[in-house]
């Protein structure tokens, strides 16, 4: 098999390439927010520079729109999932537009491009024997008259007893099992406790693809550690991969499969091929067998979350290969967001929606935040407000624009605009050319933080330049305009180099500037030809500086009230989306009432030897102890607890765990991790007194 090379500096400009590449398919069942964000920037970047660079590169996503919970939603909105995934699909346009992600076509998984595909892919591996057909027991919803996927159903973890947990794995032990496995279960649809019932599956048979996946995902096409974990399962061994649903299902019906439909992560993938073929269809230029025939040179990137390798790294290439199609180039992986060190909050405030943060901040302040912020593996990102204010203002705002705005007055006062004829430092010049290479290799690796880096240290030589020179002192001086306008027809050179290294991260800043210095749009290899004895426009500001007040309110605006979130009952949260920011279903006061809250004094807190999460206390309620196993060792040593004061829930039914019984409850509140509050009652307080 030929081996995957990345493209370098030394021949991405020789020849031009043919490049199609996808982001992740957004889910239609919810807005954008600045999580998702962090893939779409990364991705348009990288697109942008490449069309800088000449190539043809085109870019294609579209909603994943199929699904149990988009069925279910509709169902809940009144409406139908096609008018749900369609009013989606005008929100996610209008986002992305404003974000300045620049897809060349975005579409819709629900199309018939799609079903076509997806049906031929299915029916070639069904023709090579790699689809099988097997009966298997799943939970099934009386009250719905419906098979349950995992994450509509809960109950107690079968490892350590905690209540309300996923059927796929336990928030509080970190358990991975399966939904069957769940004691005391019940549908989050309906309440109603799940009946077992079989049904015949369609599943792909991943192991006889194994030997190769092994090869293909072995040959530098992947980041090393994304390898190094397949070649982890690959030693374990692949299993068959379960491929069909149930009726009712929102989806492609399987053919020759009645009341069978294609699982939602089947057809997905496919949506990246669909969209590119509704857009080859517009336009002459684009083959799309050309792309995508097995013997194609044409290169394919899939950009994606870590959530999602197994999804593109195994069952995508699987499917491809056993349908005679070609397989990615490469797929390149990041990490998630946090938000000031965190795990992104709606109680925070820190759950930010695409929309929420345009309403309060310029777009493109987060675009040079996360290209600042991005390199090429697959650690977490993370947007530090204070820090996003700042390096935005001291960089973008103050080291570059500062260079036109300090310049530029003088240009138009002294000399109607007029650049003079030659440039002042030929060498400086010189300098800011030869780093284009290595700037140009930096964003084709996708190292963006690095690209940034090159330029703010060039744009602090143009602004050395500009101290040194001094124009606003020799302006004042008689006989020194021509000195004047060499120094500040310089800075406006150097200035236009470093919109042009910027312009795949600022392409609204860089449209402006290129009306400001009354130029055709820039491409990279308009470099080696400077600005001389040419007219530029009036001045205006290309970006105001980023105010705390704005991200104050961004904040506070994004954080839901109690009604607002309970919205979002009956949806399995996202995975950047924290459990504990759900609020649960309503209930009556006389079920409150029947909690007993008591006082208890901490007496002993200790490790359990074997649990992540757990501390052991001894409570004192007054007149007897109880053993309690609270799930609070991220922000709490054993000896910071003792002799504390705090809220138990008294009449709990004690619970047997792994590691002991359990006679109650530790009241707690927090988003998780460290921070995660006890909580403490007032000076007064006595073990045993009843919490009213």
């Amino acid at each position: 098999m030929r081996a995957f090379k990345q493209v370098t500096s030394a021949n991405m400009t020789s020849t031009k390439r043919n490049i199609l590449v996808t982001s992740a398919l957004p889910y239609a069942n919810g807005s954008i927010h600045l999580g998702h964000l962090v893939e779409y920037i990364q991705t348009d970047i990288w697109v942008r520079y490449q069309k800088m660079q000449g190539h043809s590169c085109t870019y294609v996503c579209a909603d994943d729109a199929h699904g149990t919970p988009i069925m279910l939603n509709a169902q809940k909105l009144g409406i139908t999932p096609e008018t749900l995934i369609a009013n989606t699909d005008k929100e996610h346009r209008a986002d992305f537009a404003d974000f300045a992600v620049a897809f060349d076509n975005y579409y819709s998984t629900h199309s018939q491009e799609n079903r076509e595909l997806a049906e031929k892919i299915y029916l070639r591996n069904r023709d090579k024997g790699l689809i099988q057909k097997k009966t298997i027991e799943q939970f099934y919803d009386p009250e719905k008259e419906m098979f349950l996927p995992d994450r509509f159903i809960k109950g107690e973890c079968p490892r350590c007893g905690t209540t309300d947990q996923y059927g796929d794995n336990c928030e509080n032990c970190g358990a991975t099992y399966a939904a069957t496995d769940l004691k005391n279960p019940y549908s989050v649809v309906s309440g109603a406790k799940p009946e077992l019932k079989p049904s015949e599956h369609y599943f792909f048979d991943l192991p006889a693809q194994q030997a190769m996946l092994e090869n293909w995902t072995q040959d530098g096409r992947l980041q090393t550690g994304i390898a190094n974990k397949l070649q982890e399962w690959f030693k374990t061994g692949l299993m068959a991969w379960d491929i069909s649903r149930d009726a009712p299902y929102f989806g492609f019906e399987i053919p020759e499969a009645p009341g069978k439909f294609f699982y939602v992560w089947f057809d997905a993938p496919i949506g990246y091929l669909a969209s590119f073929k509704n857009l080859c269809a517009k336009r002459d230029d684009l083959d799309f067998e050309a792309y995508w025939s097995s013997d194609s040179s044409h290169e394919v990137y899939h950009f994606i979350g870590k959530d999602i390798v197994n999804h593109h790294t195994l069952f995508w290439p699987a499917m491809l290969d056993g349908a005679d199609m070609r397989k990615p180039t490469a797929v390149f992986v990041h990490g998630y967001l946090t938000v000031n060190g965190h795990k992104m909050s709606k109680s925070r405030g820190t759950f930010i929606n695409a929309r929420t943060y345009l309403k309060h901040l310029n777009p493109e302040y987060l675009r040079y935040y996360y290209a600042a912020k991005l390199g090429n593996g697959i650690e977490d990102l993370d947007l530090n407000l204070e820090d996003f204010a700042q390096r935005v203002n001291s960089d973008v705002v103050g080291k570059v624009v500062n260079i036109a705005s300090r310049c530029a007055g003088f240009i138009k006062k002294k000399f109607a605009g007029k650049l003079a004829a030659t440039l002042d430092d030929q060498d400086l010049y010189q300098a800011f050319i030869n780093a284009a290479d290595t700037i140009a290799t930096h964003y084709e690796q996708r190292e963006f933080s690095t690209a940034i880096r090159e330029i703010m240290a060039l744009a602090d030589q143009a602004n050395q330049y500009i101290d040194a020179k001094k124009p606003w002192v020799l302006a004042k001086e008689e006989g020194k305009d021509d000195e004047v306008q060499a120094a500040c027809s310089m800075g406006i050179n150097l200035f236009r180099i470093l919109v042009l290294y910027l312009k795949p991260v600022l392409p609204k800043l860089a449209g402006d500037a290129e009306a400001f210095l009354n130029i055709e749009p820039m491409s990279w290899h308009d470099i080696d030809s400077p600005l001389l004895d040419h007219t530029i426009n009036k001045f205006k500001p290309l970006m105001t500086r980023v105010e705390m007040d704005k991200v104050n309110a961004m904040i506070e605006d994004s954080k839901e009230s109690l009604a607002e979130t309970s919205k979002h009952k009956g949806q399995p949260p996202k995975a950047e989306q924290s459990a504990s920011d759900t609020i649960a279903a309503q209930i009556e006061y006389d079920d409150f009432a029947k909690v007993d809250l008591r006082i208890a004094r901490i007496v002993k807190a200790e490790h359990v030897e074997g649990a992540d999460k757990l501390l052991q206390l001894t409570l004192d309620i007054g007149n007897e102890t109880r053993n309690v196993f609270a799930g609070i060792k991220s922000a709490y040593a054993p000896e910071d607890l003792e002799g504390k004061l705090t809220v138990m829930v008294a009449n709990l039914k004690p619970r047997k765990m792994r590691f002991g019984i359990s006679e109650g409850m530790v009241l707690a509140a927090g988003p998780g991790g460290k921070d995660l509050f006890v909580l403490s009652p007032d000076e007064g307080a006595q073990p045993g007194m009843r919490v009213k």
